[in-house]
């Protein structure tokens, strides 16, 4: 299996009426403070999310995804309630990450609710890839190249998931990262 994956750190599909939903849960060993700040500081969100975010970090701002090429989309802030909850519009897709005091760590859930079925392994291997390297950054730990994983993890997604949550595969000339 791929590098750091195991069935807990798995991201879970369901249906909401015709909105397709995938969720993951990760314990993280930081306090909520600190795992706040990297899923909403831009300093700390390029070792883990794949765009840069330009936009004010409150309810009802307009947001504005880059990539490293210089390509990008637009979405909004939906929710933004410090330390505890940051929602947003990328692009169509509603993103919501929730950050919950777990002990001397935090519990942190990623949703991504959209409508394309056959988009599901591919963004639940990308969304379990970028957590991946939220928990290697936050622990210190050395970042393998992106997309280093995809690919063997968009292969247990699709057999996980089924078929039918399969039939769109990475952008075009999408390639690994170094």
């Amino acid at each position: 299996m791929v590098r750091d994956a195991n069935d807990a750190d798995l991201g879970t599909l369901a249906r909401d009426g015709d909105a397709v939903v995938i969720t993951f849960t990760r314990r993280l060993a930081h306090p909520v403070d600190k795992v706040w700040r990297a899923v909403t500081e831009a300093e700390h969100l390029a070792a883990w999310f794949p765009h840069e975010i330009f936009g004010e970090r409150r309810a009802g701002a307009p947001l504005r995804f880059v990539t490293s090429g210089g390509d990008g989309f637009d979405g909004e802030m939906v929710v933004f309630d410090a330390p505890l909850v940051m929602e947003l519009m990328w692009g169509t897709d509603r993103l919501r990450i929730e950050l919950q005091p777990d002990g001397d760590g935090t519990l942190l859930t990623l949703t991504d609710t959209f409508d394309e079925l056959g988009k599901a392994a591919r963004d639940a291997a990308g969304w379990h890839e970028c957590l991946d390297r939220l928990g290697a950054d936050l622990d210190g730990r050395p970042q393998v190249a992106w997309g280093a994983d995809w690919r063997a993890i968009n292969a247990v997604y699709s057999e996980r998931f089924g078929p039918e949550a399969a039939t769109i595969g990475p952008p075009p000339g999408w390639e690994p990262r170094v």
